[in-house]
């Protein structure tokens, strides 16, 4: 084993093939290290993300060292079937590359049992591996911009199906009528890790694919918000929602634990905001409030309602019904009478203003979570002009806070930003060059940048010593990705659960929130808090 540093609550455990990733992976599932929160396990690594209060990075490594890898994990007795059109777009190419008919590569896509190895790179997308020995092919050199949802691909010696319309680079040989990802169903993610895959030839086997229910068309992603007055109880209070700003979600504290499914924590950008609005108006911490980026959110109350705004620096203006208007103070509880109107105005400092009502709002979790993923599709739909927002009761021992202090040092335009950061996991594959322009070179965020991460340009773009494809590894918050083109995208709250390009460090988990705030435009300088160097046993 090779241990890789991540951040100061993750590290990479790299093996030497996929036997050894699952039966490393199997062994920590049936014995788990205390302080392990989650394991994203992949082609030849498995990320593991740890609670530092509870162990450290020393003992994780020194006791995952003395793990038994010659015990292989144990096959599931769970087969699924799956229907396929073997009509692919690149269905002839890769028969030119193997050197057999398109007809042979059906038969010997079909005539092997493939095992779920592991998940990622979307919610339910399983990497599947097993399958007969000469598949394997490379990816495409240039990725298609949209694959439909139900594509059936080939990569390396991995088989996989698209769950749902999106970018991707795999060579397709087929489509599925079966919804790989369905939130509708208890398990939304067709296929477990662990889980017997057999792929059926539709041509040949005399399937009807319109008996198949669970059609690609049936998949749900983003819950349907049924946010109209009609919804209401009867005097029940609300926030009407009379403008949505750029870009106006729900988010809380995300939905934990869901690796297995496909599927990242997503959550609040500022968490420290959230949590202080929550504070403000007397609810839990992990409440749902509303996340809007820059200004122009306008909410008016239908009853009485008592609110908080953090995060950026923006003016808050309410307006009552019959036409007086005052400013509001951020970062303390704002009563509003049947009527008022509340705007947010444009930021001078910092992103995203994050709003909570006391009682919390009555919206529908999705997963366990009112997070709104807008990479993966999970969650509340986006919130909408004409939505009326229902908001529950204040319970009893409900208890307005003080005012408090907003924070003093939000990201601006007008100063660099400065992010502390832990060298690796993959730090290695640049050149000693690149690795110092890291942090000599400043680096500004592009309007590309949103919830997914901040998409950075550079003067000079950061060189890689390796240049060969490395294998999808698990992905942490705040990972600095760099794509062949050599600027950075540092990953926040709705970034994929796995990756293809090295992560050449890691934003330290306290600067997380003040990444999150940090607008278009702005510079950045990162600060490396220690050289990179593997982790010993």
């Amino acid at each position: 084993m090779r241990f890789l540093p991540v951040t100061l609550n993750a590290l990479l455990v790299e093996l030497a093939d996929l036997e050894e990733t699952l039966a490393l992976l199997a062994s920590l599932q049936r014995m788990p290290l205390a302080g392990v929160e989650e394991l994203v396990p992949a082609a030849r690594t498995i990320l593991v993300r740890f609670r530092p209060s509870a162990t450290s990075t020393a003992a994780l490594v020194q006791q995952m060292a003395q793990r038994d890898l010659s015990l292989r994990a144990e096959r599931n007795s769970t087969l699924v079937e799956i229907p396929v059109h073997y009509n692919g777009e690149d269905l002839a190419e890769v028969a030119q590359i193997l050197g057999i008919t398109p007809e042979e590569v059906v038969h010997r896509h079909t005539g092997s049992e493939y095992t779920v190895a592991f998940t990622g790179f979307a919610p339910g997308f399983a990497y599947l591996s097993g399958g007969h020995p000469s598949l394997n092919v490379p990816r495409r050199s240039t990725p298609r911009t949209r694959l439909p949802a139900g594509s059936v691909g080939l990569a390396g010696t991995f088989s996989g199906v698209y769950p749902q319309a999106s970018p991707g680079g795999w060579q397709i040989i087929g489509t599925t009528p079966v919804a790989m990802w369905d939130i509708a169903r208890e398990q939304p993610a067709l296929l477990q890790p662990g889980y017997r895959v057999r792929f059926v030839d539709i041509a040949t086997k005399n399937v009807a694919a319109g008996a198949y229910a669970e059609s690609a068309g049936g998949q749900k992603d983003l819950a349907l918000s049924g946010r109209s007055q009609q919804s209401l109880a009867a005097g029940q209070p609300a926030l009407q929602v009379r403008a949505t700003g750029l870009l106006t979600v729900f988010q809380d504290l995300g939905r934990h634990g869901q690796a297995g499914q496909g599927v990242s924590a997503s959550g609040a950008m500022d968490q420290a905001a959230l949590k202080s609005a929550n504070r403000l108006v007397g609810n839990a911490s992990n409440a749902p409030t509303l996340e809007t980026v820059g200004g122009g959110l306008q909410l008016r109350s239908v009853g009485e309602n008592v609110v908080a705004i953090t995060g950026a620096d923006a003016t808050l203006t309410l307006t009552t019904a019959n036409g007086q208007r005052w400013p509001v103070p951020r970062y303390a509880p704002v009563a509003l009478a049947d009527g008022d109107t509340l705007a947010v105005g444009q930021p001078t400092a910092g992103a995203r203003c994050y709003v909570a009502v006391r009682g919390g709002f009555a919206e529908a979790p999705v997963m366990g979570s009112c997070a709104t993923d807008t990479l993966a599709h999970v969650g509340p739909a986006p919130v909408a002009v004409g939505d009326w927002l229902a908001v529950r009761p204040a319970p009893v021992t409900s208890v307005v806070a003080a005012p408090e202090l907003p924070p003093a040092d939000l990201p601006t335009l007008e100063q660099e930003v400065v992010l502390d950061v832990v060298m690796g996991p993959r730090t290695d594959w640049f050149t000693a060059d690149a690795i110092a322009r890291l942090a000599a070179q400043r680096w500004q965020v592009t309007p590309q940048s949103n919830r997914v991460g901040l998409r950075l340009a550079g003067e000079v773009p950061l060189a890689r010593a390796i240049t060969g494809e490395l294998p999808s590894e698990g992905t942490a918050l705040g990972a600095l990705q760099v794509p062949p083109s050599g600027q950075p995208v540092l990953f926040l709250a709705d970034h994929p659960l796995t990756g293809g390009y090295p992560v050449i460090g890691c934003i330290a988990p306290y600067h997380l929130d003040r990444a999150g705030q940090i607008p278009v435009g702005a510079w950045l300088r990162f600060n490396p808090i220690e050289p990179f160097a593997e982790l010993a046993p």
